[in-house]
Order: structure tokens, then sequence, then C-alpha cells
């Protein structure tokens, strides 16, 4: 006979055990599928690891730099790729472990296997699913299959929740291969630093890894059919950061196209073409495929069951539901924006409101944070300055250049922005958008702001500690509203 639950999860990784958790507290018999690794992409191969080897690439640009600070060092630091890679994935093992921790302290049953949906809820009948064996072999020995743990066979829930997450998406003639083009789970764990890369697409996946491997003295180029890099980002900051980071020695591309890759015995070369239709070629040691994620629907049986989905993602509303009863989906799986954060929050909404909490909000994804980790780090929350213009509000826009911040300047890291975006008429904080020295640790403040629907006036009234890069924040603010006193 299956064994019942109240919610089954398939996928374990920021959605799906934070969600695991989050039933566990509220007293549901909660269990959650996993194939491969606890802690699911974020944790075992990207948001985790990757800032692990940007930490390292930051000291090691400081590091470089040891003179612009009164300090001297006899001879050049240099890289050891493979205990950086080490350090990584140490990081990256640690936190696996935690999650394994974190389900048996909620009492969540681990399901290990590939999981279908072979029967959604109908009325007093609970859903069900059936688990395989699972076709992901452990590659890290510090990422075993954990202890106790379910295995196959079939389980039965009135409420299943899809939290499959997402993989790499491939460009026809120019999938990854491994070995001469990478994915992020090449580019995060080389066995060897190549003298020269090329990094297809500006996203956040990209420019972190194309600032990481040039702090390791690797020749980098990025290719990105978009007029800016970080496409997603206000076109103002995009543009600063493109400044540092080709000053920093990135050869970067935008309007342009990889439309041809040719493979050597170890290089490419890859067909550029640009914005006035000519074509050049650059040969690269190694290239690094980042133009996107697309959700992991397959297998899982959505369409026998009729599960809606669109461009590769399951369409859901504010809680996480689908258009079959019973069924819901979070994070990745479920569209962008594809962030750990958002699927995270996303989780415990969904939860709640299946364990009939009052009040739960739906999840509102344009007070949703982005950050992306390069150097210089960029953070935002919200409309940029051309959405809302597009979408007819009348604004005020505020700014401060961290060349005006103490705290910026005694830091070395004076080139950054603070820009802020307001509805004229009633002073709501329609967006804010950073680039400089930990945006990425300063942008929740705007978020918390948003969240409270503050306005312009209570941010005026707030008072920030000096000397700290969140004074460049108020400042921002003030300008906005001709009050700068900083600049």
């Amino acid at each position: 006979m299956a064994e019942n639950y109240d919610v089954i999860i398939i996928g374990s990784g920021p959605g799906g055990y934070v969600a695991a958790v989050r039933a566990g507290q509220l007293g549901l018999k909660t269990a959650i599928v996993e194939r491969e690794h606890l802690g699911g992409i974020c944790l075992n191969w990207g948001c985790i690891p990757t800032k692990a080897l940007l930490r390292s690439a930051e000291i090691l640009d400081h590091s470089n730099h040891l003179k612009d600070y009164g300090l001297v060092l006899e001879g050049k630091v240099s890289p050891d790729v493979k205990a950086v890679v080490a350090r990584s994935r140490g990081v990256s093992a640690r936190l696996n472990t935690g999650v394994g921790f974190l389900m048996k302290k909620n009492k969540v049953d681990v399901i290990w296997g590939e999981a279908k949906i072979t029967k959604a809820a109908t009325g007093a009948q609970p859903g069900e699913i059936v688990v395989s064996k699972s076709t992901k072999p452990v590659v890290e020995p510090q990422h075993p299959v954990p202890k106790n743990v379910k295995g196959e066979g079939t389980y039965t829930a009135k409420h299943i929740i899809i939290a499959t997450g997402a993989r790499p998406r491939a460009l026809p003639g120019i999938e990854p291969d491994g070995k001469l083009i990478w994915t992020y789970f090449e580019a995060l764990k080389p066995d060897f630093l190549p003298k020269s890369l090329l990094v297809m697409g500006s996203g956040a996946i990209g420019i972190e890894f194309a600032s990481f491997y040039r702090s390791m003295g690797v020749d980098v180029t990025v290719v990105e059919v978009m007029p800016t890099i970080m496409p997603v980002e206000d076109a103002e900051i995009s543009g600063i950061a493109r400044k540092q980071l080709e000053k920093r020695g990135l050869k970067i591309f935008t309007k342009a196209k990889v439309t041809k890759v040719d493979k050597a015995a170890n290089s490419i070369t890859a067909h550029v073409e640009t914005e006035d239709g000519k074509v050049q070629q650059i040969v690269a040691d190694r290239m690094i495929s980042a133009v996107g994620v697309q959700g992991n629907i397959e297998n899982l049986g959505l369409e026998a069951l009729g599960v809606k989905t669109d461009r590769g993602c399951v369409v859901i509303d504010g809680y996480g539901k689908t258009n079959v009863p019973g069924i819901y989906a979070i994070g990745d799986v479920a569209g962008p924006p594809m962030l750990a954060h958002k699927a995270e929050h996303e989780g415990v909404v969904c939860i709640e409101k299946i364990a009939g909490l009052p009040n739960v909000h739906p999840t509102d994804k344009s007070k949703v944070p982005g950050c992306t980790y390069c150097q210089p780090q960029v953070a935002s929350v919200g409309l940029t300055e051309a959405k809302a213009k597009e979408l007819g509000r009348d604004i005020r826009v505020g700014r401060f250049s961290f060349a005006f911040n103490g705290k910026a300047i005694a830091l070395g890291e004076d080139q950054g922005l603070c820009k802020v975006i307001f509805d004229k008429k009633t002073g709501e904080l329609l967006g804010a958008h950073m680039v400089g020295a930990e945006v990425t640790e300063l942008i929740q403040g705007f978020v918390v702001a948003m969240n409270l629907e503050t306005t312009e006036e209570e941010l005026m009234h707030t008072i920030f500690p000096h000397p700290t890069v969140s004074e460049t924040m108020k400042e921002a603010v003030l300008d906005a509203y001709g009050r700068v006193l900083n600049a």
C-alpha cells in the first residue's frame, strides 16, 4: 500500500527544501523527493560555490593592488586553481549536509529517486507519484546520497509541489560538450586555467564567470546579443559596470551574436556577427555558454495530467497553484525571475496557503531583488528608469556617486552609483539600482522600503550610520528631490 503524506515536494533546491521546512513547522506530514543532491543547483553548482570562487577572486584582486593601500608584499600572489576549486566545493558540501540536517530536524522524509506524477488529487482521493531509481550518479564523494532515505515505490499526497529547478539552455549547433564548450557545471571546477575564454551571454551567470576568470588572469571576451550587458538591469547602471569591467581588461561585444563555433583539438573559433553584419572570428581555449536556463518539466507526467506550461515553465498563480487541483510549482521551473530567493519565498507562500493560514499574500515579483556578484557588484529591485517611462509613470530620479562617499573612498572603491526612481505624484519608490562595492548587501534596504510602501519622506528621515556605503542610498533619495547634501 502506498505511503500517504499531506505534502510531497519534488526537488530539494532552495524552493523545495524551504517549503519542506515550513511544512514541517506547520505540522504537515511531508516528504521531499531528490534524484541527485540535496540543496539543488544553488547549493551545489550555482549560488553558493560561485560566490566562494568570486571571494577568492576578490582577495586576489586586492592582493595585486596592495601598494594602493600602502602595503608591500615581496613577490606576486598567483592563483592555485585546484585549491580555489577545492575550497568552493568544500563550502558547497557543508551546506549540502546542512540541508539533510534540516530535513531530519523538521521530520521531513527524504525519498531518493526520480518522481513522476501519475494521478492528481480528485475529491477525497490524494494525488500519486511513482518514484523510480535515480539515473543521476553521485559524482563527488563530498555529496553522497544521505543515509536513512526512502527509495523506489508509490507515494500519495493531497498536495504535490513541483520544485525541479532549471538547467542550462543550449543553442542549436553550439551545444556544450563539457570539454571545449562549458556550462556553469564545468566552469565551476576547471582542471586548469585556460589562457583565453569566450563567454556567450552577459546575464548574471555569464558576467560572474567572466569576472572570476579575468581575476584569475585569463583573457576574457564576452559576447551579448542585446544592446547592453546584464540586459535586465537599468541601462545606466549596466553602462557603468561595463566601463569598470573593461577597465579590468574584459573585451565586450554587444549587439553581437555567436553564429557558429569551429572546434579544434584544444581550442574553439567563434564566428561573431556584429551589428553591422560583419563576422569576426575569435579564437579561445574554452567557451562558456551562458544563454539562460530552461525549466526541468520533462518526464514528470505533466502533459498527461493537463498541467499548463508556457515556454518551458509551469504556469502558476501567485500562490504556486497550477490549473490542475492539488498540483503546484515553485522556483525556476515556474518561470522568471529564476532566482533562489524567489523560489524560497514562493515555497513558503505555497505551503502557508495549503495549510490555510490567514492573510497569506501572493508572491509579488516586482519586489524580487536581483544581484550580480561581479567586480563591481550590481543589485536592483523594481522598475528601471526606461520601464517606468514606458509604463507612463511621471517620475523623479535621484543619483549619488560613490565618488562622494567617504567610506567608499576609504575602501579604495569609489567607482559606483546608487540610483532611485520615485513616482512624482505619490512619492512611491518604484525602483532602486546600484553598482559598486557590496551593493548586493545594501539592496535589501530598498526592498524593505518598497515592501512597507515607504515614501521619500520616511527615507529622508531615516538616519543612516556614518561612515558607510549605505549613505549613498539616502543621498540618492535626497537628490531625487533636490536636497542632496554631499555632492
